[in-house]
């Protein structure tokens, strides 16, 4: 057997890595860094957060009951991982950064204007796992930013240069190896045309 068994461990890579910005009362707005983020219902929709309880943002977004979830970029990659090495207990992450905050719509988490997409979210739900606790949040509004729309109003975003975060690395996200349903669609069209052609399968 050319495999080992390794103890329970979070191997399920690579995760997307965003930016959360939070803000409680009339602290400073502060921003760390997630990777445990993702999906979990389209309708109504919704996303969640796992974030450990001694980090300084986490009584941020417990007692304020919001957040904002802002994709990353290539060009983000050194503020994404200050922000996730940093603590906003001894820096303002918003001003060493130089990222600009923006008043959320439905929130009163500021978003990070330089990030494509920004997420508002309000806490739903907590879920006390362990290490980790997970925000369930409703999203409330979304913004995208327009250098990424075409002349026909759709949204773009792989061309905005996403990155990952794969076992303590940051990646972009490479070459494109296909899109939704392509897989179908391919063998769909190899069946037709054997079927014009006479083929027998």
């Amino acid at each position: 057997m050319k495999k080992e068994l390794w103890k329970p461990g979070n191997m399920l890579y690579p995760l997307p890595a965003v930016m959360v910005s939070c803000r409680e009362g009339d602290k400073t707005p502060n921003i760390i860094t997630v990777a445990w983020t993702g999906t979990v219902c389209t309708n109504p929709a919704m996303v969640y957060i796992s974030v450990r309880p001694e980090r300084y943002s986490y009584d941020m977004i417990k007692n304020s009951g919001e957040f904002v979830i802002n994709l990353t970029t290539k060009k983000l990659t050194s503020a994404v991982d200050f922000c996730g090495v940093r603590s906003g207990r001894d820096v303002d992450k918003f001003k060493e950064l130089h990222l600009t905050p923006i008043s959320g719509d439905k929130v009163n988490a500021p978003y990070i204007e330089e990030c494509p997409v920004n997420i508002e979210c309000k806490v739903k739900q907590i879920i006390e796992l362990g290490s980790h606790h997970m925000f369930l949040g409703m999203v409330e509004g979304v913004h995208v930013d327009r250098q990424f729309l075409d002349e026909k109003g759709r949204f773009n975003l792989n061309k905005s240069e996403l990155i990952v975060y794969s076992h303590g690395e940051y990646f972009d996200l490479g070459e494109k190896l296909g899109t939704f349903g392509y897989s179908v669609k391919k063998n769909s069209a190899k069946r037709s045309k054997g079927i014009r052609g006479g083929s027998k399968t």
